[in-house]
């Protein structure tokens, strides 16, 4: 057995008679249910055999192509294959300069340091001139780009909020906008060693408010009561409990006064357009007693107000986030122990966790001297409308005219949004490249693609952000086919364009292991690279069990100001507000979703794989129902439709279509669809029902339009649909098996 990790948890593994072995952790308190998909990354039908090159584009050459998807692909050698994309990053960087080519990256292939795919392309795009590339992320691109003008630093709400054993000892009402999903938290970029959060979960005594459509939000071992909300209206019921403390005198004035900036807007907002519980209750499906009762609780006890990523995934995502801060502020909580607000408690598994704040060893990137780049998630906008002007927090930016795409880690076609539009989007560079260990929709999409090594099939260095470990991650097994890890490809990429010196600096990937080890153990006082080798791990010093970063702003905020223009708090921002933005003024306001229909779609993470990875695996294929994504309805909702359990439903808008297979449960809110995000994109292009995906990916059905033009965020969170039981000819799905060669 040798030791390696993966972004959802540390394991042992080995290959027998051709078949994985994995053993979780020996100190994993909680091991991870996805470590049974790995066994899918050895010999799955969809892996990338040899490099292939689609029939049109290697018989026509570079440009759009409207067959991009649809064509089909022959296998080239390897040389060959490498010629041909040095020879077109050469013309494309001569022709149109460096801010021509898209970096196209979202980090999430593998848990190791080294060969972490998006450290790998930047490094190299960086070293032969520049890339556009994107910033942000679709997790929590909206906040992120908020809470520097609220509080100053996003890191101070997204990684200094209470630990769970802070909470333990402290917090007795938890109000959790948009739940704590345990299946979340197993799952942290780089890995969790020692998954903790669901043993807090289990050992919570504080009581806690879920406010979601779904109850399973929340573990059901927990002491709850449910709030099933309407979704996307949480601002308007933050707003509601705000009217009532104001209206009822529990505001904390002294801390608004000496603490916030603004406060003063907001309330003369909340009282003038009267958003009070009976308003608010309208809106939300919630009895405005029941809205009144939970203020005046929230006001008697140390609260602690959460908020979901999920919550600012939608249009006007920056509301809730803001509203919550502003909630959290009228208690006069913030920078107590287990008071206050959070972000992200569910959303991830080092959020609350109290693992050490060490930076690992990691590949430098260079410096990229192109300033060119998207918000992460407006890429078919840059690809379908180069030269188009956009806003981005008090900017005016234009796109660049993309002529070649080079991705490297990630599957855009799982979580971008409208994706019938982001395949029009990708007709119309002259290439794009893909790296993958399998035949993504992404790969089909590509012009080139090139067979990567998965982790079990390289030698690297694994830890996650607050991970309690260092591990070796030693090779499992040998690389399937002709298979070659990104900075094996890129070293030769870089030789044929005569920068290999720049890129590897003379190093295999094995003396860059050593190196970016020895180089961190100087300050670490790690042991040498050969014992932690031998070892196989490495355990980190301990994390703080309580920040103090908010704390010492509430002990001195002129001694400890926060880092916005007023030191405080802005719960109005006279930056926002002078960015002249309708969908996010200077202060938090109540913007209904733009679009309804009869089913409101939930489209969240999956609790059977990380994002879309390894959906062949075994835990991922059997929460399928009927070979498709199961989307979850109510009862009720199924019923008044003639669906019963097991049906292969049609989800649609008029964006596109998708199958699924009906799970009925009365734990989704009436009015309420959940379809979980990850399945293969499978398009049937010749259906009658046509755009239709066969497998159920759920952003056939999402918009893709930004949260706001303050942060051009991800909005794909939900969607207004219909559902109907499909009872036409089934079509195959063939997400999982290879393209035509």
């Amino acid at each position: 057995m040798r030791p390696s990790t993966s972004h959802w948890g540390a394991f042992s593994a080995d290959v027998t008679g051709g078949r994985l072995r994995v053993v979780p952790h020996p100190a994993d308190p909680a091991p991870s249910p996805l470590l049974g998909n790995l066994a899918a990354a050895l010999d799955h039908p969809s892996r990338v055999a040899r490099p292939a090159v689609r029939r049109g584009w290697l018989e026509d050459g570079p440009g759009p192509d409207e067959r991009r998807g649809r064509d089909e692909f022959v296998e080239v050698p390897w040389d060959e294959v490498l010629d041909r994309v040095a020879a077109e990053l050469g013309r494309v960087r001569e022709e149109h300069g460096n801010q021509a080519i898209f970096g196209g990256s979202y980090g999430w292939a593998s848990a190791g340091r080294f060969h972490h795919a998006q450290s790998q392309l930047h490094r190299f795009l960086n070293t032969i001139g520049g890339y556009t590339g994107s910033r942000n992320s679709y997790s929590n691109g909206t906040s992120s780009v908020l809470l520097p003008h609220v509080v100053g630093d996003a890191h101070a709400v997204l990684r200094q909020a209470s630990t769970w054993p802070t909470i333990a000892e402290h917090t007795e009402l938890i109000v959790a906008f948009g739940g704590v999903p345990e299946k979340n938290v197993f799952v942290t970029p780089g890995g969790v060693t020692e998954h903790g959060t669901p043993g807090h979960l289990a050992r919570l005594r504080a009581r806690v408010a879920l406010v979601s459509p779904l109850r399973d939000d929340l573990p059901s071992t927990v002491d709850a009561r449910w709030y099933p909300i309407r979704p996307a209206t949480d601002t308007a019921l933050m707003m509601g409990l705000a009217h009532t403390l104001v209206a009822e005198g529990l505001h904390d004035r002294d801390f608004l006064a000496r603490y916030c900036a603004g406060y003063a807007e907001f309330e003369r907002y909340l009282l003038g357009t009267g958003k009070d519980a009976h308003w608010a209750s309208g809106i939300t499906g919630i009895p405005a007693a029941d809205i009144v009762a939970l203020a005046r609780e929230m006001a008697a006890h140390r609260t602690l107000v959460t908020v979901t990523w999920s919550l600012q995934r939608t249009e006007h995502g920056e509301q809730p986030v803001w509203a919550g801060i502003t909630l959290a502020a009228m208690l006069g909580q913030i920078g107590l122990p287990g008071g206050g607000f959070g972000h992200g408690y569910g959303s991830m598994g080092d959020v609350g966790d109290t693992g050490p704040e060490v930076r690992t060893p990691y590949l430098p990137q260079g410096v990229n001297p192109v300033r060119e780049f998207i918000p992460v998630a407006r890429i078919a906008d840059l690809l379908l409308h180069p030269g188009a002007s956009y806003d981005y927090d008090g900017e005016v930016r234009r796109y660049p005219d993309i002529r070649l795409v080079h991705w490297a880690g990630g599957n855009p076609f799982h979580h971008h949004q409208d994706l019938n539009r982001l395949r029009r989007a990708f007709t119309r560079p002259d290439t794009v490249v893909v790296h993958e260990p399998f035949w993504t929709a992404t790969a089909r999409h590509a012009d080139v693609v090139l067979p990567v090594t998965t982790t079990l099939e390289r030698e690297d260095l694994g830890s996650g952000r607050r991970d309690t470990h260092l591990i070796a991650m030693h090779r499992i097994t040998e690389p399937r086919g002709e298979s070659r890890d990104d900075h094996t490809i890129f070293a030769a990429l870089a030789e044929r364009l005569g920068v290999e010196k720049a890129f590897t600096e003379g190093r295999s990937p094995r003396e860059w292991l050593e190196h970016l080890y020895e180089e961190w153990r100087v300050s670490s006082g790690a042991p040498p690279f050969a014992e932690f080798w031998a070892a196989g791990e490495l355990r980190l010093p301990p994390g703080p069990t309580h920040h103090t970063l908010l704390a010492d702003f509430r002990a001195d905020p002129d001694v400890h100001p926060l880092k916005t223009p007023s030191g405080r708090i802005e719960i109005t921002s006279a930056v926002v507000a002078g960015f002249g933005y309708d969908d996010c003024p200077g202060h938090p306001v109540w913007l209904p979703p733009k679009e309804t229909g009869p089913l409101r779609l939930i489209a969240n993470q999956p609790r059977t794989r990380l994002h879309s990875q390894l959906d062949g695996g075994a835990v991922s294929r059997a929460g399928k129902v009927a070979g498709r994504e199961a989307i979850r309805l109510n009862p009720a909702d199924a019923a008044a439709r003639g669906i019963g359990p097991g049906d292969v439903v049609r989800v649609f808008n008029a964006r596109g279509a998708c199958l699924a297979g009906a799970v009925l449960d009365d734990a989704v809110r009436p009015g309420v669809a959940q379809l979980p995000t990850g399945a293969w994109f499978d398009p049937v292009d010749d259906h009658p029902a046509s755009p239709l995906c066969a497998h159920g990916n759920p952003n056939v059905l999402t918009a893709d339009v930004p949260s706001s033009r303050l942060s051009q965020g991800c909005a794909g969170q939900h969607a207004a649909v219909d559902v109907e039981r499909f009872d036409g000819p089934l079509p195959e799905v063939t997400a999982l098996r290879p393209p035509p060669l």
